[in-house]
């Protein structure tokens, strides 16, 4: 099973996850919307809205909370409790590391060429991103041996990201 929380997994935990879901929300809110950076992929993002059918604030937050909740704890518990875990049984700790952080960015460059499209700079920008939070939370996880940390931390940007697309669609919503 899991172990119980830390107070350190969970206050490095949140506090990354706070850290960086400010820098995306300042990045994204103070400078790329206002330089019309998401034009592009906000054709993509509301499309996936309306098909989805989120039509309503309640809809859009309904799925928001799936994702901030429950869809990060099920990536943390595979990619940090199976997949981590899993290669310290064959490999350092630096690799296992790494290469856990290489396939959860992988799984995402796929998303993100989808709204950004494949040439576009921010997909592999953003997947490096990416990358580096597997690395924090399997280095969290790792010193905590707890999934509640990375877990809170994850929620948080997942919920930064939420939000960035509420504000790019929010004309919507009735």
């Amino acid at each position: 099973g899991c172990p119980l929380p830390t107070r350190r997994g969970i206050g490095l935990g949140v506090g990354f996850g706070l850290i960086v879901a400010t820098a995306m929300l300042g990045l994204a809110l103070l400078w790329l919307k206002p330089i019309g950076f998401f034009d592009q992929p906000s054709v993509a993002i509301r499309a996936k809205i309306q098909d989805l059918g989120l039509n309503t604030v309640a809809k859009y937050a309904a799925v928001g909370l799936f994702y901030a909740l429950c869809h990060s704890l099920m990536e943390e518990y595979y990619w940090r409790w199976f997949v981590f875990r899993r290669l310290r049984d064959f490999v350092s700790l630096n690799s296992a590391i790494v290469i856990s952080s290489l396939g959860f960015m992988t799984h995402h460059v796929i998303l993100l060429a989808v709204y950004f499209g494949w040439t576009s700079l921010a997909t592999y920008v953003f997947s490096a991103g990416v990358a580096v939070g597997g690395a924090v939370w399997a280095w969290l996880y790792q010193r905590s041996n707890s999934l509640y940390g990375p877990w809170l931390s994850h929620m948080l940007v997942d919920a930064a990201i939420f939000t960035i697309g509420y504000t790019l669609a929010r004309d919507l919503f009735v």
